[in-house]
């Protein structure tokens, strides 16, 4: 399996540009069900342990349905599949630049949500035009045992998001493991009282927001993420999901800037623009740089050929 790695603010992404499953042709929707129910140790090879980590998220390029787009992608992470990647996208507009497959300027994705704009400013530098964004429930109240009462938002950019502006404690790197544990009790409550976002989807993202440390930055956030990770960088759809509720809010304008801070310290910029049909079209900007390229190697006896899965040998 050949693969190249980068990394979005301090966020790894791992494209597959070779040797992977092959999905046959039809929407990305359906090469990705395929490759869930019949190829998903691909996945776990690719991403899990020894050859992975749980940070990593996982990119698969195949040929796209729309000839516009310079590729289709499919993501996926230590657990499962991602409709929408924000970092991974700019991992893979970079990646396509450091192939030479593409130029600067626009390149199209074509993801199993829609197509996504990559606007490679620099061949480091990319501005990606998500999905259109929205919040789909205000001031959601959950008792959540040993934290209290949680109140938050319900916002799609991309991925499904549970958005907390009051954080249990401050957002600093010593803090993560306590993070992670309350975003793992409110993720749970939500399941537990069937609390979903449109048509039953699972909210799957837990994002923490407080102030910045930074001067010049809006906020900070920590984003929990479906596979038990925290994400390095502000997330690219949790940063959508973010620009949803504040428009709704009247709180930011079409094209002012919200500079989002991770809980690093890294940043993405972001804009947003009103679509014809009155939906949120954001804009986000960071910096992909490419830390690595290889083949990953499977030899018959390893036990762990396919990665390693909660469950042991995959």
């Amino acid at each position: 399996m050949r693969i190249i790695d980068s990394h979005t603010e301090g966020e790894p992404t791992r494209v597959i540009i070779g040797g992977g499953p092959d999905l046959g042709n039809g929407s990305l929707r359906e090469r990705l069900l395929r490759f869930k129910q019949n190829h998903d140790h691909f996945r776990s090879t690719a991403i899990n342990e020894p050859r992975g980590s749980e940070a990593v998220v996982g990119a698969l390029l195949c040929e796209p349905e729309d000839s516009t787009c310079a590729t289709g992608v499919i993501f996926f992470n230590n657990t499962g599949y991602l409709g929408m990647c924000g970092h991974g996208a700019m991992g893979v507009a970079a990646t396509l630049a450091y192939q030479g497959r593409v130029g600067l300027g626009l390149c199209r994705l074509e993801t199993p949500v829609g197509v996504v704009e990559a606007n490679l400013l620099t061949p480091n530098r990319v501005a990606i035009e998500n999905v259109p964004s929205y919040r789909y429930r205000h001031q959601v109240s959950l008792n959540v045992p040993e934290l209290g009462t949680i109140v938050g938002d319900i916002a799609w950019g991309g991925n499904w998001f549970f958005l907390i502006e009051q954080t249990p404690v401050p957002l600093t790197l010593q803090n993560v493991k306590p993070l992670t544990a309350a975003a793992l009790q409110i993720r749970s409550e939500l399941e537990r009282q069937q609390i979903t976002g449109a048509d039953g989807e699972e909210i799957d993202h837990i994002e923490f927001f407080g102030p910045a440390e930074s001067s010049n930055a809006n906020s900070r956030n920590f984003v929990y993420c479906p596979g038990g990770a925290y994400d390095r960088s502000p997330c690219g759809t949790g940063t959508s999901a973010k620009l949803a509720c504040l428009a709704a809010d009247g709180k930011l304008m079409p094209g002012e800037s919200w500079i989002q801070e991770s809980i690093i310290g890294s940043r993405f910029v972001a804009t947003y623009h009103v679509g014809s049909n009155g939906e949120i079209i954001p804009t986000i900007t960071g910096n992909a740089f490419i830390c690595g390229e290889g083949i990953l190697i499977l030899q018959r006896d390893d036990p762990f050929r396919n990665g390693i899965s909660l469950a042991g040998p995959a």
